[in-house]
C-alpha cells in the first residue's frame, strides 16, 4: 500500500515536471522558430524595396526630372528661350554646347544647342561641401533608331588671375559620357559621375581633382555635347545619392 501510495502522488508530479519542461522547450522552440521567421520576413521585405527600388528600364522608380537631347539635322533659328519644355536640341553632326546655370530647380532656359551661343539648362549645386555624395543623381540612356553615339563631357573656365582679362581658358573632365544607341531595349545608367562633376590637374601635380558643378575653383560650367548621328539621349535626374569617391 505504502509503494502503491508513493505511485499515486510520484506519478502526478513527474508528470507536472515533465509538463514544465516540454512548456519551456516549446516556448524556446516557438520563440526561434518565430526569430526565424521575423528575419527570413525581414530579408524578404529588403530584398522586395530593392526590386521597387530600380525599374524594368534600369532607371529608379519615383519623381524625377526628365530632360531630352534631341539631334537635329538642320540648326534651329527661332528664339527659343524661357522655354518650358523637358528638352533641348542639338546638332546632329558635330558639336553642341549646354550651359549650366545654377539654381534650386530643373529647368531649361534656352532650347537652341545649335544656334552657336549654346543651350541654357538651370540645375542645383550637385554636391556643395564636394564630399563625393551627391544630393541628386542623374541617369543617362540612348533612344530613337538604332545608330549613333555621342560623347558629353562636363568643362568648365579656369581663371587663374582674374586680374588680367582674357586669361581665361577652358578646362574639361578627363573623363566623359559615352552614349551609344544599340539594338534592343535600352537601359538607363547612372551617370552622375560623369554630368555632375569636373576632373582636371589645376595645381599641375600630375593628378586630376574632382570639382563639383559651380565650384567656386571654376566658373561658365557647360556640357560639351559631340553627337556622330545620335537622334535622342533621355536624361533622368532623381534625389537620390551617388558616391562617386
Amino acid at each position: 500500500m505504502l509503494v502503491s501510495r508513493r505511485h499515486v502522488y510520484v506519478y502526478p508530479i513527474a508528470v507536472a515536471f515533465f509538463a514544465v519542461v516540454l512548456a519551456g522547450c516549446s516556448e524556446q522552440l516557438a520563440a526561434t522558430e518565430y526569430e526565424e521567421v521575423a528575419a527570413n520576413d525581414a530579408l524578404i521585405q529588403s530584398l522586395s524595396n530593392q526590386l521597387l527600388t530600380k525599374t524594368g528600364n534600369g532607371a529608379p522608380s519615383g519623381p524625377h526630372y526628365n530632360l531630352n537631347l534631341i539631334g537635329v539635322p538642320k540648326d534651329k533659328t527661332a528664339a527659343m528661350d524661357d522655354n518650358n519644355g523637358h528638352r533641348i536640341f542639338v546638332k546632329l553632326e558635330g558639336k553642341s554646347k549646354i550651359l549650366l546655370a545654377e539654381g534650386e530647380t530643373f529647368q531649361v532656359l534656352d532650347a537652341n544647342g545649335t544656334d552657336g551661343n549654346g543651350a541654357r539648362f538651370q540645375l542645383p549645386n550637385p554636391d556643395p561641401d564636394n564630399d563625393g555624395l551627391t544630393v541628386y543623381s542623374v541617369y543617362a540612356r540612348a533612344l530613337g533608331t538604332p545608330g549613333g553615339s555621342g560623347t558629353i563631357t562636363t568643362c568648365a573656365t579656369s581663371d587663374p588671375d582674374e586680374t588680367v582679362e582674357g586669361d581665361e581658358e577652358e578646362v574639361c573632365s578627363v573623363t566623359a559620357l559615352y552614349v551609344e544607341r544599340t539594338s534592343g531595349r535600352q537601359k538607363f545608367m547612372n551617370v552622375s559621375n560623369y554630368l555632375l562633376y569636373v576632373y582636371a590637374d589645376l595645381d599641375g601635380d600630375g593628378t586630376a581633382e574632382r570639382y563639383n558643378l559651380f565650384n567656386d575653383a571654376l566658373e561658365d560650367y557647360l556640357w560639351s555635347y559631340d553627337n556622330q548621328g545620335l537622334k535622342l539621349v533621355q536624361l533622368r535626374f532623381y534625389e537620390e545619392v551617388t558616391d562617386v569617391n
